[in-house]
C-alpha cells in the first residue's frame, strides 16, 4: 500500500533547541517511519520577518540539515531539501495570490499578534501578510495528504485547504486538502522559566557540549519560595519539574511526593536531570561528530532532495499550468 505522504519545514534562525526537537523534531523521526515525508527548510518564510538581515542564511541551513540528521532524520527514509531551491514554490505562490481575498490574510491568527510582538520589526509587508499564500504552496505543491501540526496552527491549515478550495473550484480540481495530523508537542520551559527561545538566551541547544548542559540545568530557576532544602515544595512552578515529567516519567509520581514533603532537594534533583539529560543527549552528540567530519554530506543530502523534491514539484506545476491554461 503506497504511503500517505507528509510535508513540514522548519524556518533556519539558528540552532536548534530541546524545545523544538520535542515540539516537532522528535515526532518527525516517528513519522518518517511510516509517511513519505517531504522537510524542508524554509528559508523563504524566515525572509518574511528577517529580510533585513540575512548574512547567516545560508550557514543556518546548514547547521538544520545537521540538528535534523543528529536527531535521527535519515535521508533513505525522507527527503530533505531548502524550499529556495525549487522555483516551483515561488510561481505557485504567485498564482495563488492572484485569488486569495485580503479578508483571508487579514484574519490568519498569527498576522495581527505578530505585528504587536514584533514592533522592533518593520514587518507591515506585502510578504509577511501574503506569507499563508506561500505556506499554501509549500504544501499542496507536493499533494500532501497530511501535515502534522498541533491545535494551535490547524487555522493555519484551513486557509491552505481554503486556497485548494477555491483552485479547484476556479479550474477544476487538482489539489488534495490536506489534514491536520494532530501531535502532541511536549513542551519545555527554558533554563530561566520562560518558553524555551532563542530570543531569551534561555535555550538548550542540541549541539551543546554534555558540561554545559549540565551547567545550565544547575542554573535552571526552581520554587522561589523554596529556600531550605526541607521547605515544602511547589512542583507546577518548577522548570526542572517540567523535565522531569519528560525525562523522569516512571517515578514522577514519587518525585512529585517528595518535592512537595520536603524530602528531596533542589541540588539533588537537578543532578538526578542533568544525568539523565546527559544520557538522552548522548547519542545526538555522537551522530553530530560523525557528520562533521564529513561536511560535504550536507550539500549531496540538499542536492539529492532538491532533485526529488523538483520531480514532484514540476509535475504539479504542468497541472496548475493546463488547469489555468496559461
Amino acid at each position: 500500500m503506497k504511503k500517505q505522504r507528509i510535508l513540514s519545514g522548519m524556518r533556519p534562525t539558528g540552532d536548534l533547541h530541546l524545545g523544538n526537537y520535542f515540539g516537532a523534531l522528535k515526532n518527525w523521526v516517528r513519522l518518517q517511519e511510516d509517511y513519505e515525508c517531504f522537510y524542508f527548510i524554509a528559508d523563504w518564510h524566515a525572509l518574511t520577518t528577517g529580510y533585513e538581515d540575512t548574512s547567516a542564511m545560508k550557514e543556518n541551513s546548514r547547521k538544520i540539515v545537521i540538528d535534523w540528521l543528529s536527531a535521527g532524520l535519515d535521508p533513505n527514509k525522507c527527503v530533505m531539501f531548502r524550499q529556495s531551491d525549487i522555483k516551483e514554490h515561488a510561481e505557485l505562490h504567485l498564482l495563488f495570490s492572484m485569488f486569495t481575498p485580503v479578508s483571508w490574510l487579514l484574519r490568519c491568527p498569527t498576522y495581527k499578534d505578530q505585528l504587536k510582538q514584533l514592533k522592533e520589526k518593520n514587518i507591515a509587508t506585502y510578504g509577511f501578510l501574503g506569507y499563508p499564500c506561500l505556506q499554501a504552496a509549500d504544501i499542496l505543491m507536493y499533494k500532501a495528504n497530511a501535515v502534522p501540526v498541533g491545535e494551535d496552527q490547524i487555522p493555519h491549515l484551513e486557509l491552505t485547504r481554503e486556497i485548494a478550495r477555491r483552485f479547484n473550484f476556479l479550474y477544476g480540481e487538482v489539489f488534495t486538502e490536506p489534514q491536520p495530523l494532530l501531535t502532541e508537542a511536549k513542551v519545555l520551559p527554558g533554563i530561566d522559566g520562560r518558553k524555551m527561545s532563542k530570543s531569551y538566551q534561555n535555550t538548550i541547544l542540541l549541539s551543546e557540549q554534555l558540561d554545559e548542559v549540565k551547567k545550565k540545568v544547575g542554573s535552571m530557576i526552581t520554587d522561589p519560595e523554596r529556600i531550605k532544602k526541607d521547605d515544602p515544595g511547589h512542583p507546577d512552578i518548577c522548570s526542572v519539574y517540567a523535565y522531569k515529567k519528560i525525562f523522569n516519567l516512571d517515578e514522577i509520581e514519587e518525585i512529585e511526593a517528595s518535592c512537595k514533603a520536603g524530602k528531596i532537594g533542589c541540588v539533588q534533583c537537578k543532578k538526578g536531570l542533568a544525568e539523565k539529560l546527559a544520557l538522552y543527549m548522548q547519542p545526538m552528540l555522537e551522530r553530530r561528530e560523525e557528520l562533521l567530519k564529513t561536511p560535504d554530506i550536507v550539500d549531496d543530502i540538499l542536492r539529492d532532495g532538491a532533485a526529488k523534491s523538483r520531480e514532484v514539484a514540476a509535475a504539479t506545476m504542468e497541472e496548475v499550468r493546463n488547469a489555468m491554461k496559461i
